[in-house]
């Protein structure tokens, strides 16, 4: 029974020749070898194998082919070439010259192709070229998998996609890359490049899905279009929509604005000019020359507007505890808006800002900034201005709305409207505080003269009181919605992720604005009934 096995398994795996015109002889070409010349067909197991002319070496179950060589496998794959080394005991098929492999809607080209039946695999090493319907690949080194549909190429590697005549989309270039001609996908292993219309990426470690236009990008990529680039542990990047996620110490730069937007998470759209930025987002601002905005939010959004126009501007909103220093003023609030084209800075819900020992609060402030320095700051309701000259004393302003304009970034002129109270030290010619002098008015100009000096205070009507240091009243010393922030005020950039809110009790109320009662219609009409009643009442009892 073992015998018979044996011999079952020899006989099924010999080369047998089914056709050829002829056949003979000749031991001064080969003495092992029945020469075999036209239309020569031979089957090994499953495989069919044509050729014009061949060597057949039937003792040792191999031959060699020549012109016009094929190989069929089933119906699934096919083998052209010039020359054929085929060896029925390894099951291993060398082709030579011109070598075109077919398997379903996808070719390779290449000189020489080593094709392994028993690990139903074939490799290429003096170059090759893929083509699919989607792609076309080539590389100098590479394998072909017909049973798994995976194509891998390594040294030099070349991917367009679509494939010509086609207008290429994506052009890639690695150093290995794994291609699955099933599903159109590509992963590539090695440091790589990828120009996806404007958009230029560096990987080292990729996923891309070429009929979805969808990548997956890892190990600390890069992907740059004209004026960005963003920087991530990993990227995710829809092409077709120019929609990207970045993940993981990101950092986002725009070049052409100046700015740069750091985080954990952050999502972009191309098309629509909108970047949002999450977990310890934050956005520097380095269009002011050497001295840097760094502004820290919950989140952060930013929206280009009119891009294709000649009248493109940014907005920025962030939200929730908003931190931002820079060396000459810091600020914190709720919310915050930015307007390239106004270059104003609008903060809501407690703002404050600091510029250097004067603080601003209300319950809104606007900053307008000219160039690199600030040029006007508007504060609303519930204004207060303080200027600390120690520990004790503080130089302060409350009002309805205030405007305060500098000029080479130091303070100016305040005018100050509604309810203005002020609390001001005059300082003598030996730098000593001499009094207070408590105001009050409707309306206030402050001018400034040199190192910050008050020089003049103009008020239309005022009431007032002059008060010696001995003699100042408690309750005269701080006005009654003053507060002195510098525990929440940013010390540093690294400072602005270390949010630290407003004792409790000291946030501002919020002012309620009266609205005058709106009559309606229905009520409107029921008291013109009730007031006819009482008229008809009236007339029937005479």
């Amino acid at each position: 029974m073992l015998h018979s096995t044996i011999a079952l398994a020899q006989s099924e795996s010999r080369i047998y020749l089914l056709h050829s015109d002829r056949l003979f002889h000749d031991s001064n070409v080969d003495a092992k070898a029945q020469i075999l010349v036209g239309n020569v067909q031979f089957r090994h197991e499953d495989i069919l194998m044509y050729c014009d002319s061949a060597l057949f070496y039937e003792q040792s179950n191999s031959l060699d082919a020549f012109g016009n060589v094929r190989m069929l496998q089933g119906d699934t794959v096919s083998l052209d070439g010039d020359i054929l080394y085929y060896n029925g005991l390894d099951k291993l098929a060398r082709v030579r010259n011109n070598v075109v492999l077919v398997h379903g809607n996808t070719t390779l080209y290449t000189d020489s192709l080593d094709y392994d039946r028993l690990y139903n695999v074939g490799y290429f090493f003096e170059g090759g070229r893929l083509v699919t319907p989607d792609n076309d690949m080539t590389s100098d080194w590479g394998e072909y998998r017909p049973d798994l549909k995976l194509a891998i190429f390594n040294y030099n590697v070349h991917m367009v996609s679509p494939a010509p005549p086609q207008k290429a989309r994506t052009v890639l270039q690695s150093d290995t890359l794994y291609y699955y001609t099933e599903t159109s996908v590509a992963n590539t292993g090695g440091p790589s490049t990828i120009d996806d219309g404007d958009s230029h990426i560096y990987t080292e470690y990729a996923y891309m899905n070429t009929n979805t236009n969808h990548l997956t990008l890892l190990q600390r990529s890069e992907m740059s279009s004209p004026g960005k680039k963003i920087i991530g542990d990993s990227i995710v990047w829809h092409s077709t929509d120019s929609v990207g996620e970045a993940f993981g110490n990101v950092i986002y730069t725009d070049i052409i604005n100046k700015n740069a937007m750091t985080g954990n998470y952050c999502y972009y759209n191309d098309k629509l000019g909108y970047t949002l930025g999450t977990d310890s987002a934050c956005v520097m601002d380095f269009s002011q020359g050497s001295d840097t905005m760094y502004m820290h939010a919950d989140s952060i959004k930013m929206y280009t507007h009119n891009i294709k126009t000649d009248s493109v501007y940014r907005t920025m909103h962030a939200y929730n505890h908003v931190r931002m220093f820079r060396h000459d003023m810091q600020g914190v609030c709720d919310s915050l808006v930015y307007l390239s084209n106004d270059s104003v800075i609008q903060m809501h819900k407690d703002p404050i800002l600091w510029m250097g020992e004067q603080q601003l609060l209300g319950e809104e402030i606007q900053a307008f900034m000219n160039d690199s320095t600030l040029d006007s700051v508007y504060v609303l309701r519930q204004t207060l201005s303080c200027e600390r000259l120690d520990s004790i004393h503080y130089n302060q302003v409350a009002g309805h709305e205030m405007h305060s304009y500098m000029k080479n970034g130091e303070l100016h002129t305040t005018h100050v409207i509604g309810n203005v109270i002020l609390n001001y030290y005059p300082i003598d010619e030996d730098s000593l505080m001499v009094a207070l002098n408590h105001m009050e008015s409707t309306e206030m100009k402050m001018f400034m003269g040199e190192n910050r000096k008050i020089k003049k205070i103009w008020m239309p009507a005022a009431e007032g009181t002059f008060y010696p240091i001995p003699m100042i009243p408690s309750n005269v010393r701080y006005l009654e919605n003053f507060q002195w922030f510098d525990y929440v005020r940013p010390t540093s950039p690294q400072d602005i992720f270390n949010w630290r809110g407003k004792h409790e009790g000291s946030e501002l109320k919020k002012s309620v604005q009266r609205k005058a009662p709106l009559q309606e219609l229905n009520k409107l009409g029921k008291q013109n009934g009730n007031v006819q009643n009482k008229r008809t009442k009236k007339v029937s009892t005479h």
